[in-house]
């Protein structure tokens, strides 16, 4: 019997250490997180700061980006987003609520999607910009331009985006939708009132992602929407993204490191004003959801 008592409490002694490892591990790795991230943030404000003004926002570059600002980078950034989001977040939520709601659990095809998009979403971003170079801009004929650019951002962003949908969706009771039903609620009507603001944190997810990958991505854009760094007139005009203009001054243009820091500094600022607003929107549709 007391063998069996000390073989119990050394159980539990074990079970006490493993989680208290366990907890200091994660509590480690979480501050090894954000130090490398204040790290970051602490040497872009220390160089880029006193670079970042209103006359740096509002001025075009000249002297290929070593004097006046970034206006026509964001003006080009913008729109290349704009571009990914319009035609990435339609067929995201499509494909997602397809692979949810209106496959057969278990079934071969939605399998098969599902192993695409985590394949497609671990190309590097150097093979979807020769795509887009060889689709978008030769095949159908739009050259470098900024239309170009954002189709080939929103062929990157679409796994990250139905994946994280599609997570949110599958997470929701399936009770929500059987009460739904019994209420005589349409299919459509149970997608936009209850499922799609019951998944919103796993839909504010996967924008953040993918809205800070396009917004972060060189590789793709350089051989698509192209480096011209003048005021575009169109979606249809080349345009230089930030993340490209980053890039050119800090590996190709002497003395442009101190406009290369404010530019990233621009980009982290609006990266964080994006999540912010996509948080924002978030909370918003939780906040009706409780309140219907």
């Amino acid at each position: 019997m007391n063998n069996q008592l000390q073989q119990q409490r050394l159980v539990r002694a074990g079970r006490i250490h493993s989680d208290h490892f366990f907890a200091v591990a994660v509590y480690a790795a979480a501050v090894v997180v954000a130090t490398v991230f204040a790290w970051i943030v602490l040497d872009l404000l220390t160089h880029g700061v006193a670079k970042l003004s209103w006359e740096f926002i509002s001025e075009l570059p000249r002297n290929s980006g070593r004097k006046g600002g970034i206006s026509s980078i964001l003006v080009s950034t913008g729109l290349i987003l704009l571009v990914t989001l319009v035609a990435a977040v339609p067929l995201a939520f499509a494909a997602a609520i397809w692979l949810s709601e209106f496959t057969r659990k278990g079934g071969k095809l939605a399998a098969y999607v599902r192993l695409s998009l985590d394949v497609l979403a671990g190309v590097p971003s150097i093979v979807f910009g020769l795509f887009g170079s060889a689709f978008f801009c030769v095949f159908l004929g739009l050259g470098y331009s900024i239309v170009a650019g954002g189709l080939t951002l929103a062929c990157m962003v679409l796994p990250i985006l139905i994946r994280t949908t599609e997570a949110g969706l599958s997470a929701v009771s399936e009770g929500w939708r059987q009460g739904a039903a019994a209420l005589g609620l349409s299919k459509f009507a149970t997608l936009w009132q209850i499922l799609l603001p019951a998944a919103a944190p796993s839909i504010a997810a996967g924008l953040m992602l993918g809205i800070g990958r396009a917004m972060a991505e060189t590789a793709a854009l350089i051989f698509t929407s192209g480096y011209v760094d003048r005021m575009p007139e169109s979606i249809f005009d080349s345009g230089r993204a930030l993340a490209v203009h980053i890039f050119d001054l800090s590996m190709n243009i002497p003395g442009g490191d101190q406009a290369a820091y404010g530019s990233a500094l621009a980009l982290i600022l609006a990266i964080g004003l994006i999540n912010a607003m996509a948080l924002k929107l978030s909370d918003t549709l939780l906040a009706k959801r409780i309140v219907a």
